[in-house]
């Protein structure tokens, strides 16, 4: 039987969920995911559960937040003030939003808190500092 090997390009379904069992994405009811185990495409912790698979193995995989989209980082939450932000801009939290860095490179930040004086923005990736779980089942190789 064939066996995954880095480099190979594969199909997995698979459903992400958090440690109290929320779900965070799934491939159920689209088509499995394809890429190339390997390339960076996807998550490290979740990459490298897949040399050694052959098709229609199904796997549960825990994913560290250091092998998935790392730790949660203070200092890409900033405290801006409210009133350089537009009136017509949403400050819901949890809003998404973007920003444009110095060079011009939009940057998705989360509204996170709300003051009269002041709106904290996060740029962290929404499920950085989570470890995650991943039940996968190998569709396809090649």
């Amino acid at each position: 039987m064939t066996e995954v090997k880095t480099g190979d390009t594969v199909a997995i379904h698979y459903t992400g969920t958090l440690k109290d069992g929320t779900t965070f994405d799934s491939s159920e009811g689209r088509d499995p995911l394809s890429f190339q185990v390997g390339s960076g495409q996807i998550i490290p912790g979740l990459d490298s559960a897949l040399p050694g698979m052959t098709v229609g193995e199904k796997k549960t995989v825990e994913v560290d937040c250091q092998d998935a989209y790392g730790p949660m980082n203070p200092a890409m939450r900033q405290a801006v003030p409210r009133e350089g932000i537009p009136a017509e801009i949403p400050l819901d939290l949890g809003t998404q939003l973007q920003m444009q860095t110095p060079e011009g490179q939009a940057v998705p930040v989360t509204v996170v808190e709300v003051t009269e004086t002041e709106v904290t923005l996060d740029a962290n990736h929404p499920l950085a500092g989570q470890d995650l779980t991943f039940d996968i089942e190998l569709v396809s190789i090649g």
